[in-house]
């Protein structure tokens, strides 16, 4: 129950942020695609700072149980911890990033420096290579991430490139729209993974065939039942692609319709002359037959 609460909750809240970004991003290029400019984060009309500091609030709690629970065993032996407490201390890890990201955002813009959104992605990018190279060498008990744990792991892994790809792509190309869509888009594909990962995997009842939970821990009965489990895991995650990708191009039809006006203004004008080429081509072919 605990592995199950600890992917949905962190899950639904990368989504959320992810399409937070999603909505942010193409209302400002449906708007004026000429003056497009990616943020690192988008003020809301309560607070400028409530994204950032919301982050903040959401990673301090889980770093603020595992103090107290720090202060009640009074002393740590770092290098005799037992696996289940190393794999709490891994996640915390992540969240400590996390939340010197989103503290260092707020400082950043308070500060007032030029450089202020490629520094807040540069740390946006640490936190992500940080929480990459913590899944990749996961611990773990009983060797969970060689199976069907281990698949979804894997596979989450691929998001978070992507994630950690267009966010440093993010510095060097601030106006181009796509980089961001797909960080946006990235980043609501993994809160939907993790929800996933959590629901299928320590929901008994939906265990593949041959396999079973026993300690938290999903163990199969032999090399076909992990070929199996491996094999619907990968399906799902290329169904999941699919829908994610229709999902964004569909938000962006949705949202173009509702702010996007006297588009025509805004194409290049070479694009304009390449259309008007292949519709005067087609009017002659047309008046031809």
């Amino acid at each position: 129950m605990n592995k199950l609460v600890g992917h949905v909750i962190p899950g639904f809240s990368f989504f959320i942020v992810g399409l937070w970004h999603l909505l942010n991003h193409i209302k400002l290029q449906v708007v004026d695609p000429n003056s497009y400019t990616a943020l690192p984060w988008f003020p809301t009309s309560k607070s400028k700072y409530l994204e950032p500091l919301l982050a903040m609030g959401f990673c301090f709690l889980p770093l603020l149980k595992e103090l107290f629970s720090f202060l009640r065993r009074h002393q740590v032996q770092i290098f005799n911890m037992n696996h289940d407490h190393l794999q709490v201390i891994e996640h915390n890890s992540i969240y400590f990033a996390l939340f010197i990201n989103s503290a260092f955002a707020v400082i950043l813009d308070l500060a007032r420096v030029r450089a202020r959104y490629g520094l807040t992605l540069f740390l946006t990018a640490v936190a992500y290579a940080h929480g990459l190279f913590l899944i990749h060498f996961h611990s773990s008990k009983y060797t969970t991430h060689m199976g069907p744990e281990g698949q979804y792991h894997l596979l989450l892994q691929l998001l978070l490139v992507v994630c950690l790809a267009t966010i440093l792509l993010g510095i060097a190309l601030p106006k181009s729209f796509m980089v961001s869509f797909v960080r946006s888009l990235s980043i609501c594909f993994q809160g939907v993974w993790l929800v996933f990962m959590g629901i299928m995997l320590w929901t008994p009842g939906l265990l593949p065939e041959g396999c079973i939970l026993k300690k938290d821990v999903v163990i199969c009965s032999g090399e076909e039942a992990l070929h199996r489990a491996n094999s619907f895991i990968n399906l799902q995650f290329g169904w999941f692609l699919i829908g994610i990708a229709i999902f964004g191009v569909s938000l962006y039809l949705v949202l173009d319709k509702i702010y996007g006006q006297n588009q025509e203004e805004y194409f290049p004008l070479e694009m304009r002359e390449e259309e008007d080429f292949y519709n005067a081509e087609y009017s002659q072919k047309k008046s031809k037959a």
